[in-house]
């Protein structure tokens, strides 16, 4: 097949029900399977645990990632919800301080309530994670880039440190994808997506992904997964499977995009700081004082003042009354997420129409 990941994205993982030459893999709309006899079966029982459309992106999630197993959720919520299961009263997770918002509502009020404590850092300072980590410790979770001040962690080096002191690490590669990120070959052991963002690519689905990078992981993942049952439905699957054909071919283009927005953002005199990592499309910047922000989302016309992010379609969206609106406000005012901060999800659209459409936009057009 090849093992450039743009080959991989188109081809994906083989469907061993295929028996028709079908291109595209067949939605098995199935809740249930039939057994050819007792104590025999076709290696699909029940669509909880398994179902024929969903098998082959998580093989293809896998693939890409070089992963040993991968789960497709409802959601990357769903993801991280199941995933949190693996810890028990009185274990302690250290987190990156700048977490979506999400992830943090997730981790203070439910994963708290069952008494699981979270020490949030910045997980770029080697030391500061070494420093944070007690008896009690039992992962660290990173997001890098951070949403939404972009901040890197270098997962190698942390990876080090939850070697030598046996903790699981696991790492939010939303932004990033496995065109530009995979974490597993730096160390990490689990490695968790929204599927609903990049790698379904068109704004038309929830999704989310876990996938581990050793046998015994996904065997305590998989018993957690068909439990709480949060799995991805066939039709979903075949929408992800779709988008991810045209991933690494979207990732250019939107890379290419965001490049040139956020040179020509650095040199206007409204905007005050430009946050981009150099690859992927996210943008944060902050503008010279709220009014501006405001001016800007309500002008945009090509681009759309929406939540989300990794579709074809540009977004933009107001980290401190969406994405961060649940993390308290101290929290918030700490990290840098204020009323002049705004998040640039760059699309597929021509770069000289987006720019246009911010420049008019600042403008009051």
């Amino acid at each position: 097949m090849g093992n450039n990941i743009d080959t991989l994205c188109v081809h994906g993982a083989e469907d061993r029900n295929n028996s028709t030459g079908a291109v595209t893999v067949p939605v098995y709309q199935s809740a249930t399977f039939a057994h050819p006899g007792v104590g025999q079966s076709t290696g699909y029982d029940y669509s909880r645990l398994q179902n024929p459309t969903r098998e082959v992106l998580e093989k293809t999630i896998a693939m890409l990632e070089g992963g040993c197993d991968a789960m497709a959720f409802s959601s990357g919520m769903a993801a991280m919800a199941v995933l949190c299961e693996l810890f028990a009263p009185g274990d302690r997770v250290i987190a990156s301080e700048d977490l979506y918002g999400g992830s943090v509502r997730l981790l203070d009020n439910v994963v708290g309530k069952n008494g699981v404590g979270v020490d949030y850092l910045d997980t770029g300072s080697i030391e500061d994670v070494r420093s944070a980590i007690r008896p009690e410790t039992k992962a660290v979770f990173v997001e890098t880039p951070t949403n939404p001040t972009m901040r890197i962690t270098d997962i190698a080096a942390i990876s080090a440190i939850c070697k030598e002191c046996g903790l699981l690490l696991i790492v939010d590669s939303t932004f990033l994808t496995p065109v530009y990120l995979r974490p597993l070959a730096l160390g990490a052991d689990i490695v968790l997506h929204s599927g609903t963002k990049y790698l379904g690519g068109h704004n038309d689905t929830l999704a989310g992904f876990l996938i581990t990078a050793s046998a015994g992981l996904s065997e305590k993942l998989r018993f957690l997964y068909k439990t709480v049952g949060a799995c991805l439905a066939p039709w979903d699957c075949f929408l992800i499977l779709r988008g991810v054909k045209t991933l690494a071919l979207r990732m250019g283009r939107i890379t290419e995009n965001a490049r040139r927005i956020s040179a020509w953002l650095e040199k206007q005199p409204q905007v005050a700081d430009v946050m981009y990592c150099g690859q992927s499309g996210m943008i944060s910047f902050k503008t010279d004082n709220a009014e501006t922000a405001h001016t800007i989302l309500a002008n945009v016309k090509v681009i759309r003042y929406a939540e989300s992010l990794g579709g074809v379609e540009s977004l933009i969206t107001y980290p401190i009354l969406q994405t961060h609106a649940d993390v308290p406000a101290a929290v918030r005012e700490a990290l840098g997420i204020d009323e002049r901060l705004l998040r640039l999800s760059a699309g597929i659209e021509h770069a000289d129409d987006l720019i246009a459409d911010l420049e008019a936009a600042l403008n009051g057009i």
